[in-house]
């Protein structure tokens, strides 16, 4: 048994998608979250830049004493979980791998064709693309940056007029392509699942990576005997580099169930 604190980060909001997804899935951990609101945001960013900005928030997130270090960061995964890997001790997952692995063990067929939508700077590394090819070598990928959805999130503008005229034109480039699947490449993306699956005009399974991503941990925990076997010890605690109005209402959104307001406070992160 662990009961230390998992820890988790993203440019802002979108990991409130994987964080409430563990929340469901391991009810018993401790989680930090670090929103990462003040450098918002990553996918326009040089990997040079995502690099340095992810190691300042995982050397945050360690001094907290966590066993575990979850990249709920589309951009930050593609671009710095190596770098990460190599700084630090702990164990480290970003939000691609559990993603692939869970295609190729749920896959019903062989030929599988894949919609990747994500962050410029995701798309620009190849890095879906790369994992995907190397589990199902069969697999067709289909890649679209979607640089305006991240933004708009953070805004909350994720079911209005302009979010449906983005989604449309962003989706153009799956038409008749007859995907099996279309992952959301980005935490941000799932709070648009609505309006793709009415802008869709096929049957298509839109994976959410957070739910993945929680099972993923799940299975993790158990096997390296890092699960927390008693009730959760401490409160769950949400750190901002940049308090955002925005982002306390949109994460209400996501997690109706979640008391932010009493658990969000301002930080700084050094490095």
């Amino acid at each position: 048994m662990d009961a230390r604190p998992i820890g988790i980060f993203d440019s802002g909001v979108g990991g409130m998608t994987v964080y409430s997804e563990m929340i469901k899935e391991l009810p018993n951990e401790n989680i930090l979250y670090l929103g990462d609101t003040k450098n918002f945001p990553y996918g326009s960013k040089s990997k040079e830049n995502i690099i340095r900005i992810s190691n300042k928030c995982a050397q945050f997130l360690v001094k907290q004493d966590i066993k575990m270090l979850v990249i709920a960061c589309g951009t930050a995964t593609s671009q710095a979980l190596e770098s990460l890997k190599e700084n630090f001790e702990i164990p480290i997952v970003g939000i691609i791998q559990p993603t692939v692995e869970s295609i190729k063990k749920e896959r019903k067929k062989e030929k599988l064709t894949i919609g990747v939508m994500a962050t410029e700077g995701t798309i620009r590394s190849g890095a879906w693309e790369k994992q995907i090819k190397e589990a199902l070598p069969e697999a067709k990928v289909i890649n679209q940056a979607c640089p305006l959805l991240a933004p708009m999130a953070e805004e909350g503008w994720t079911k209005n007029q302009v979010a449906k005229e983005a989604i449309r034109e962003y989706m153009k480039v799956f038409e008749e392509k007859e995907l099996d699947q279309l992952i959301l490449g980005c935490t941000h993306y799932p709070l648009f699942q609505e309006i793709m699956e009415e802008e869709l005009k096929q049957q298509v399974e839109i994976i959410n990576t957070g739910t993945r991503i929680a099972s993923y941990l799940k299975n993790y925990l158990e096997e390296n005997y890092l699960r927390n076997d008693a009730k959760r010890s401490l409160p769950n605690k949400i750190f901002l580099t940049d308090i955002e109005e925005n982002f306390i209402k949109v994460a209400k959104n996501i997690s109706k169930d979640l008391q932010i307001e009493q658990t969000i406070e301002k930080v700084t992160i050094e490095g």
